[in-house]
């Protein structure tokens, strides 16, 4: 997978989410988590972005651990909407589950590739 690739996923990420967030129940918590699922899962495909362009190689490495970092509070954010039955679209929701899930492993190698790559440096 090259840089583009995963850009790509994580902008369709972003926009399954916000396609997501029209089928979350309108409670209180329901909204809650709304806003917190749009804001992280909107994030990561913007840090990607500054990452590509980062000025060391430990620059890279904290800003694709920002990436993950919002990607793993997407996760938990996912777990809740879905333990708690507050999405009126499982399916859709289901299919974020995993495309976050896989995405958080991609960002797990990429920076456990990056820092092995940094010592030698």
């Amino acid at each position: 997978m090259n840089k583009y690739d995963l850009e790509e996923r994580l902008i369709w990420f972003s926009v399954r989410i916000i396609e997501l967030s029209d089928f979350l129940h309108k409670t209180i918590a329901g909204s809650h988590l709304n806003k917190q699922l749009v804001r992280s899962a909107t994030s990561p495909a913007f840090n990607y972005g500054e990452a590509q362009s980062a000025e060391s190689p430990r620059d890279f490495i904290h800003k694709m651990g920002v990436c993950l970092k919002e990607l793993c509070e997407t996760f938990i954010n996912i777990k809740i909407i879905k333990y708690a039955k507050l999405s009126g679209n499982e399916k859709l929701l289901d299919m974020c589950y995993a495309e976050n899930n896989e995405l958080i492993s991609i960002f797990v190698k990429s920076i456990e590739t990056a820092k092995r790559n940094n010592s030698k440096i």
